[in-house]
């Protein structure tokens, strides 16, 4: 185990935004270091979106992920020999994350023809509060709500 955390590294901005949430999000895009790559797929999707809600594509991704992000957890803990799955808050840099990798994760399962047009539909179907992440969202939700009854073993 290590003597301290690992330092969080800054992330640079992305050149086209000017955002950091832009690029968190393109680095669990990319595969195999592919990063270029995955930046022309997220501005082609956030092109698309554009002309598909006639909006700012990158307010609808915004809007998108916070419909996305989770609020609560259920987290697993053993107590007297039985695990019970415990309702915890999810801390803010992970809500951010799950909501990405949830995002990516579902939009490549999609049916459409290339990446960049399975993450806007996925981004647009977020934002609308439908879509296969939005689901998974409320699933986990459901999930605590129904454990709420073990919250008092939380640590």
């Amino acid at each position: 185990m290590r003597k301290a955390r690992a330092k969080k590294r800054p992330l640079l901005p992305d050149p086209k935004f000017n955002d950091t949430l832009v690029t968190r999000f393109v680095n669990n895009l990319m595969l195999d270091g592919k990063k270029s790559i995955a930046f022309n797929i997220f501005y082609d999707a956030i092109d698309i979106v554009s002309e598909k809600t006639e909006s700012n594509g990158l307010e609808v991704w915004k809007e998108a992920l916070n419909n996305v992000m989770p609020h609560v957890e259920v987290r697993s803990r053993r107590v007297g020999g039985a695990n019970f799955q415990i309702p915890m808050q999810v801390r803010p840099e992970r809500k951010i994350t799950l909501g990405m990798k949830w995002m990516i994760t579902y939009a490549r399962g999609r049916n459409e023809r290339s990446m960049a047009q399975k993450l806007a539909a996925e981004i647009i179907a977020a934002s609308k509060e439908e879509g296969a992440a939005v689901k998974k969202r409320t699933e986990v939700h459901r999930m605590a709500e129904a454990n709420k009854a073990f919250s008092h073993f939380r640590f």
